[in-house]
């Protein structure tokens, strides 16, 4: 069992959103620095039973210590609620989590793009509109696969349908990955400075100091 001291993240997230300029750093003016309250010990087992996985330790205690949704990177962390159907996370691509899924190994450990198949794009001159249509609906089909996203929990979004999701199953599991696949970049694991993959904690931290100097 993964223990993380997470004591010092809301009086910092807090600090942060009482500074003058949000609007110089990003996402700052969407979720205004506002942590949702934690799940209780009765609700993260309920979750992870609707799920059938236990979460990766990192994101399972921030979940239980700080909180299950709101200020984080990018527009901030998709929240959790409970509804009539059980748990979901909701936000602009937290559709994407397939929770039918998450028990299946995503298998990559590398960057990767499903789209590099595909055949050379049809030019519209020389070969005609309908070959272009055909070629981009062949081209959505495969880039788009939900088979590319088993065994991810999407948690925030960028904006321009750019999202980033922490990896369940697998032997990526735990680690941060981009999907830019909305910019024809496909899948790739989220670096620190040393060009190692960011685990949960790694990379929300980091947003949290670089926040704090944004907003020095």
């Amino acid at each position: 069992m993964i223990e993380i001291d997470w004591s010092d993240v809301r009086p910092r997230v807090a600090a942060l959103a009482a500074r003058p300029g949000l609007d110089r750093a990003f996402g700052w003016r969407w979720h205004e620095g506002l942590l949702e309250p934690p799940l209780t010990a009765a609700e993260l087992a309920d979750l992870e039973a609707q799920l059938g996985i236990e979460l990766p330790g990192e994101y399972r205690s921030f979940l239980r210590d700080v909180s299950r949704g709101g200020a984080g990177p990018a527009y901030g962390l998709f929240p959790l609620r409970r509804t009539d159907d059980g748990w979901k996370w909701e936000g602009d691509g937290a559709d994407l989590t397939d929770q039918g899924t998450l028990a299946s190994p995503f298998p990559h450990t590398e960057a990767f793009n499903p789209a590099d198949g595909l055949p050379e794009r049809p030019d519209e001159e020389a070969d005609g509109q309908e070959a272009e249509d055909a070629w981009w609906e062949l081209h959505d089909r495969v880039a788009f696969d939900p088979a590319h996203a088993v065994g991810l929990i999407y948690l925030c979004h960028q904006g321009c349908a750019l999202r980033e999701a922490l990896v369940v199953s697998g032997p990526s599991r735990g680690q941060m990955w981009a999907d830019d696949r909305a910019d024809d970049e496909g899948l790739s694991p989220i670096l620190d400075d040393a060009g190692k993959p960011l685990s949960f904690a790694g990379w929300y931290r980091r947003w949290l100091t670089e926040s704090e100097q944004q907003l020095t």
